[in-house]
């Protein structure tokens, strides 16, 4: 009867386990490190962010060569000016009518110096320094989100760990219990593997908090939600590193991104300080343009009524003066006082000259202006500037110094924690195995009461302890790798 008691409780331990585990089968969403990194690229604002400068970049190339364009400018305007009398100097101006008027001009312009021809050189320097800075943001967010990928599976694997030690200690209440069921066992060592197993079911809820915890991060570098379910299905193999130190430091020297980025902006100081020492040289300017104009009264009667009055008054003046000479025994030419007379024709011509407002313009007389100047003197403020780019121009130069010495260090210390985590991992490998065979043993003795609970507890704790090292070491040498090829500046595998 106890034989089939302790049998029935190892078969109800055997199909929690199992069910457990078909849980877990069920199919879920699946990420690899390629596809995190990938949807990073594409959705991280930070690197969104960085990537935005490109397109300022490529406008400021475009606007450096448009400089070296004449510039053209067109402007219309239109008046209307309201008719009376107005006093100018005591002499009564003006006109009955309101005035109309209205212009145009189309001016073109040309402006160059040293510093006009210097800047599409500086300009593309700075864009290929945006590009540099671009491919670099580009190697950080893929390291990061390597990184806080292998978290997140460290954080799965310590989990699954948990999961595992929570059925053994529930196979060890089962055996607790048949050991005191055949009187091999007491109450008190169920009682310390309840005590256990509760311990172990808060460290399995610790660990899945943790994974939850880490995935968010990792999501959260990616720049989208985190889907419901989704598993990380990438895996990797702990192997001795096969690079020499001085074949990674060259490759780093020549490609690391943030090195080229530092290089890239030293070049635009570099060219900076030239273009602002050829604010020293003149500048050639030259203008013209084409333009046109109008003017007419709003009563188009108006200026017909004045030519009126002013061809009668011509003729009037005109009798005047031959009736005088005629008094005075001079000769009379009064036939020629025939000539002022007004008709229809002139009427219709005055009619369509005052009506060419607002478009018939009268062209303007042309002119064209060149003028060469030289800058003298303007408060010491272009010294001041030369001043500055060339400081800046040193500091690029020691910030890529500074970090090419940053550079050697990081690689090298990377490429020692690599080959030591490597080793590492061997090594705790081989005691987890060592723990392991321990636990199965301590167990097979306890089973047939060989050994006591604390026994079975020490061993435990030991196999605990030796496969979360072993599970911490693999994930290390990834974390390490990872860690290398960031320094080095592009992937190695």
């Amino acid at each position: 009867m106890r034989n089939l008691l302790f049998m029935a409780l190892l078969a109800t331990a055997a199909q929690a386990s199992a069910q457990s585990a078909a849980r877990d089968s069920v199919a879920r969403a699946e990420l690899t490190i390629e596809e995190a990194i990938a949807l990073a690229r594409r959705s991280n604002p930070e690197l969104q962010q960085v990537l935005n400068n490109r397109a300022t970049a490529r406008a400021a190339v475009r606007s450096a060569y448009g400089q070296l364009l004449p510039s053209a400018d067109v402007s219309l305007s239109a008046q209307r000016q309201q008719g009376g009398r107005q006093i100018f100097n005591g002499t009564s101006l003006g006109a009955s009518s309101d005035v109309n008027q209205s212009n145009y001009r189309l001016g073109i312009g040309y402006r160059i110096n040293s510093a006009t021809l210097f800047t599409p050189s500086l300009q593309r320097a700075n864009r290929d320094a945006v590009e540099a800075d671009i491919t670099g943001a580009t190697e950080t967010l893929r390291d990061r989100v390597s990184q806080q990928y292998l978290s997140a599976l460290q954080a799965e694997a310590n989990a699954e760990l948990q999961d595992t030690l929570v059925i053994a200690a529930q196979q060890q209440v089962v055996l607790a219990q048949a050991r005191e069921i055949v009187g091999s066992g007491t109450q008190l060592d169920i009682s310390r593997a309840e005590v256990a197993l509760g311990l172990q079911q808060v460290q399995v809820l610790r660990a899945r908090n943790n994974v939850d915890i880490e995935k968010l991060r990792l999501f959260q570098l990616m720049g989208v939600n985190q889907p419901l379910g989704v598993r990380l299905v990438s895996r990797f193999t702990v192997v001795p590193i096969n690079l020499r130190l001085e074949d990674l430091l060259a490759t780093a020297r020549k490609d690391n991104p943030v090195v080229v980025a530092l290089r890239s902006r030293e070049r635009v100081a570099d060219l900076n300080v030239k273009r602002e020492k050829s604010e020293y040289s003149p500048t050639l300017s030259l203008s013209t343009g084409i333009g046109g104009y109008t003017y007419g009264f709003a009563d188009g009667g108006f200026p017909v009524a004045q030519a009126m009055a002013q061809t009668e008054a011509s003729f009037t003046n005109c009798v005047r003066t031959e009736e005088v000479r005629a008094a005075v025994g001079l000769p009379n030419n009064l036939g020629t006082c025939s000539a002022f007379v007004f008709n229809d024709a002139q009427a219709d011509a005055i009619r369509r000259e005052n009506g060419k407002f607002p478009f018939n313009f009268t062209n303007a007389p042309r002119s064209i202006t060149a003028s060469l100047s030289l800058p003298l003197f303007d408060g010491f403020a272009r010294e001041q500037r030369v001043q500055e780019a060339m400081a800046s121009r040193s500091d690029a130069r020691y910030g890529v110094r500074a970090r090419e010495l940053a550079l050697t260090a990081d690689v090298t210390a990377a490429y020692l924690t690599v080959t030591t985590a490597a080793r590492t991992a061997a090594l705790q490998e081989q005691n987890a195995a060592k723990a392991r065979q321990e636990l199965k043993l301590v167990q097979d003795r306890y089973r047939i009461g060989a050994t006591t609970f604390i026994d079975l507890t020490e061993a435990r704790a030991t196999y605990e302890r030796a496969e979360s090292e072993r599970i911490n070491a693999i994930y290390d040498y990834h974390k390490a790798f990872a860690a290398l090829e960031s320094a080095v500046g592009r992937p190695l595998r």
